[in-house]
């Protein structure tokens, strides 16, 4: 996706507002923006109040989209999703001006960046971009689907480490290990358990405690991303994640409890999952947490994040969670 952006801000920043608006009203603001090339106004809200309104806007490709953005309550935030264009604060009862402009055909998420109530991640909309179709290749399933991994299914871990594994520690053992446990497909489709088990098998472990095969698991995991990437991984984190999952990933977020008592759905909410616990963390795989937090976790709280994070991002983030297990 290209974006072309003019504004009052600056090219690089966007910002959008939410109103409790019916959608009769939204749909009319879209049409009259299309057809009389007119501002759309968009105002803020928190969710519980109205969120996103309009909650969704039209428009043809390649044609500027102009936008008053305004928040009427507290501090929001607006951003494409999967864009590169850095978010913007709204200030309540600023107006701020910008101009989009979409190059390809296709449903744009944007939403609030800014944490602004207990439903936060539900401040969603959708700009559908209409014009020419354009021949692209169908996507790939995701991972966890060829994997047949039911992403709702409990997945406890079988056996856990009786001290916190180290990469480092594992890479001093230096064991050369088959790549069939090494590569990147091994790491994303296995769980760190089944990891160990199968170290756990090979002659070449024979003498070693089972805590020294922690380490080499923590070893393989620890290779899977550069320094640079788990510093991206900390930074999405601490931006969409720590509100819920706190800052030390066990589950004590500030939003944490706020999240549980609105959940709604068939799935009991349990609250935010604790990365820190082994004896839930060491049974998922990397595909899994893909999953989850591509989906998200279907009435649980868990938002998903697919139309949000590219899916670069998303494995980032997903490689980043093992550091709440494994040393470096």
């Amino acid at each position: 996706m290209a974006l072309g952006l003019l504004g009052r801000e600056t090219a690089a920043r966007i910002a959008v507002g939410v109103a409790g608006l019916g959608l009769p009203v939204a749909l009319f603001g879209a049409w009259q923006w299309v057809h009389a090339s007119q501002p759309v106004t968009l105002h803020a809200r928190m969710s519980e109040v109205g969120g996103w309104a309009p909650e969704v806007l039209r428009v043809e490709a390649g044609r500027p989209l102009e936008l008053r953005l305004i928040s009427d309550d507290v501090v929001h935030g607006f951003a494409i999703g999967q864009s590169q264009v850095s978010p913007i604060d709204l200030l309540p009862g600023q107006v701020v001006t910008t101009t989009l402009t979409f190059d390809a055909p296709g449903s744009y998420s944007y939403y609030c960046t800014r944490w602004c109530g207990p439903n936060h991640w539900r401040m969603r909309g959708v700009i559908e971009v209409t014009g020419p179709e354009v021949n692209t290749a169908a996507p790939s399933p995701p991972l966890y689907e060829v994997l047949g991994i039911d992403l709702d299914a409990p997945h406890p871990a079988a056996v856990v480490p009786q001290t916190r594994p180290s990469a480092a520690r594992g890479a001093q053992l230096g064991l050369i290990l088959p790549e069939d446990l090494t590569s990147r497909d091994a790491y994303a489709s296995r769980s760190p358990a089944e990891t160990w088990r199968a170290l756990r098998a090979m002659p070449v472990t024979e003498t070693l405690t089972d805590d020294q095969v922690w380490d080499l698991v923590a070893w393989i995991w620890r290779t899977q991303a550069s320094e640079a990437a788990l510093q991206q991984g900390a930074e999405l984190f601490a931006q969409n994640c720590a509100a819920c999952h706190g800052e030390g990933g066990s589950g004590d977020g500030v939003m944490a409890s706020s999240v549980v008592a609105g959940t709604m759905g068939p799935v009991e909410a349990t609250g935010p999952a604790d990365f820190t616990d082994a004896s839930r963390a060491l049974g998922a795989s990397p595909a899994l947490l893909h999953g989850k937090i591509s989906r998200g976790g279907m009435g649980t709280g868990m938002p998903y994040w697919g139309p949000i994070l590219t899916e670069e991002e998303i494995w980032i983030l997903t490689d980043y969670l093992w550091t709440f297990q494994f040393e470096e």
